[in-house]
């Protein structure tokens, strides 16, 4: 789909474009060669979040008009609504990479890790050094054992654990290195805004779904909190906010034996039906069904 000219890439049609996955399950995907993907070269917006790590050469690309060269041992995240122009690579280019929809994604965020995640929203390649590099190839090469014995492989959720793993150490590792560098840094008042409204969101396991209520806890206006969510990661409070409920209720949906009204009462939902509604409109299915599509209970 187009969009302002710009074509639209969604988590769904990546399988779509690129047959060569190694491993996909809706909501997670990951393969080890890009460099033969159709329409690599034009300008195209992801709608979902990807981690990128070049093991051999070097491409080059734009963000959101923004330059970066990427060169081995280095590591690119894009988020969601980012843009993508001008994509030129090596022959002897080599990478991982790892796409997932932003819901899972923001799973995988950890408060403590907070600060990683927003330099990493601003900074977005990184360089590790050998032994970074050399953990995160052995996560991939246990993802790909996984796969390549079905017999010791139990599930979905086996694998999105080996993935939440290793993005737990690669946030580490990022976040090590800031407290390192960076102990006396002073962040501007909207950085501290920000990192405070994304650990609220971290730490909320209700439905607080009011951009008015953070807006009043970190008093400022609601029209001030989302400039400054526009100027650190281009969504609204209000994306980010379902982004983090949804994730939540996916959660219990599939991984508790709540009935779907106490699900609903968890997540502070008064009105079933409204519960149902808020569900289908971020899920595309009704929570009965998003259960059943998922294998829920078998």
């Amino acid at each position: 789909m187009k969009q302002n000219n710009i074509i639209q890439l969604d988590f769904t049609d990546v399988a779509q474009v690129y047959h060569d996955l190694k491993y996909n399950d809706g909501e997670i995907a990951f393969a080890d060669n890009i460099t033969n993907i159709p329409g690599l070269m034009k300008q195209f917006q992801v709608n979902f979040i990807a981690y990128l790590m070049v093991l051999d050469g070097t491409m080059s690309l734009e963000l959101n008009t923004v330059p970066y060269t990427l060169e081995k041992n280095n590591s690119l995240f894009i988020d969601r609504k980012m843009v993508i122009d001008n994509v030129r690579h090596s022959n002897d280019f080599r990478c991982l990479i790892c796409a997932m929809s932003a819901d899972v994604g923001f799973g995988f965020f950890n408060k403590s890790l907070m600060h990683s995640v927003m330099h990493i929203m601003t900074n977005p390649v990184i360089k590790l050094d050998q032994n970074e590099v050399d953990l995160m190839i052995r996560y991939y090469e246990l993802l790909t054992f996984k796969m390549e014995h079905p017999e010791m492989n139990f599930g979905r959720e086996t694998m999105r654990d080996i993935i939440r793993c290793f993005a737990y150490d690669l946030l580490s590792n990022i976040n090590r290195r800031l407290i390192q560098g960076s102990e006396d840094d002073m962040l501007r008042q909207s950085d501290r805004i920000f990192r405070r409204f994304m650990l609220m969101l971290a730490a909320n396991k209700s439905a607080n779904r009011s951009v008015q209520s953070y807006a009043q806890e970190l008093c400022i206006s609601p029209k001030y909190l989302t400039s400054v969510c526009r100027r650190h990661s281009e969504y609204t409070p209000s994306e980010l906010i379902a982004t983090s409920v949804i994730s939540r209720i996916k959660q219990l949906l599939l991984y508790s034996d709540l009935s779907i009204k106490e699900v609903a009462g968890e997540m502070g939902f008064d009105n079933l039906s409204f519960f149902g509604k808020y569900v289908k409109k971020h899920l595309g299915l009704s929570p009965n069904h998003y259960r059943k599509a998922n294998g829920y209970g078998k």
